[in-house]
């Protein structure tokens, strides 16, 4: 078995995932990016596969690619994810078919792929992405579908992390204020900056920030890291 860690980013072609896409291989990682629209990469040690992270069949063509190329999983990063903050009542079916087949089913099926890697190789880690809104709701923001799907996720990080804690598997989560990235058009920073008590937004930088302590963390686990401008404070 190669002896090079390897991680999985899902949503890695953009934003935070193409951030943390380099900041693993900065930590000498071999990386497996995932996304919809993602591009072959020119590094040797960067493998792209294309897909929606929805559809189950996505997730097992990227552990099934991950293994075939590098021989193991040591890391996945659950951060692909939408977010459509709407009235609850002018949620579509189809906003909730979405948004829960990215956030949830999208979790579900390449996390179980890995865990079973994991398993056999005697230990790895997950991070999963989550919002803070799922803290603390903010009634300038109705989210409530990011709060049913990304709430899921925070518990399940939880439940996760205790079911594998004996077994060398540590599961975590990063729970992010408004981040500056393409999602967020530039008219609209001043009132997201708004939204957070120290008056900005994040940077993708500081959730790659926190990512990383949390891979170099072996005594962490079960924790969900607010990186978020103290919204989970309060307001």
């Amino acid at each position: 078995m190669s002896t090079q860690k390897v991680a999985v980013i899902t949503g890695g072609s953009q934003g935070i995932g193409a951030h943390l896409v380099d900041a693993y291989r900065k930590l000498g990682y071999a990386v497996v990016a995932t996304s919809r629209t993602i591009t072959p990469s020119d590094d040797a040690d960067v493998l792209t596969v294309q897909g929606d992270i929805a559809d189950p069949a996505t997730a097992e063509g990227v552990i099934t690619a991950g293994v075939e190329r590098f021989g193991r999983i040591d890391t996945l990063v659950n951060n692909a994810g939408i977010f459509v903050a709407k009235p609850f009542t002018d949620y579509t079916q189809g906003d909730y078919a979405t948004v829960t087949g990215v956030n949830l089913a999208g979790f579900f099926r390449i996390t179980q792929l890995a865990v079973e890697r994991m398993l056999t190789q005697g230990g790895g880690h997950i991070v999963n992405i989550t919002t803070s809104l799922v803290d603390n709701a903010d009634a300038r923001v109705p989210s409530v579908l990011a709060s049913l799907t990304k709430g899921g996720l925070q518990s399940a990080t939880k439940s996760l992390a205790i079911e594998y804690a004996g077994r060398g598997i540590r599961v975590n989560a990063v729970s992010p204020g408004t981040i500056k990235t393409a999602m967020h058009p530039e008219h609209t920073h001043e009132i997201l900056a708004g939204l957070h008590p120290v008056g900005r937004m994040g940077e993708p930088g500081d959730i790659v920030d926190a990512v990383t302590y949390l891979e170099n963390a072996p005594f962490v686990t079960g924790e969900i890291l607010h990186v978020d401008g103290g919204m989970s404070a309060g307001h």
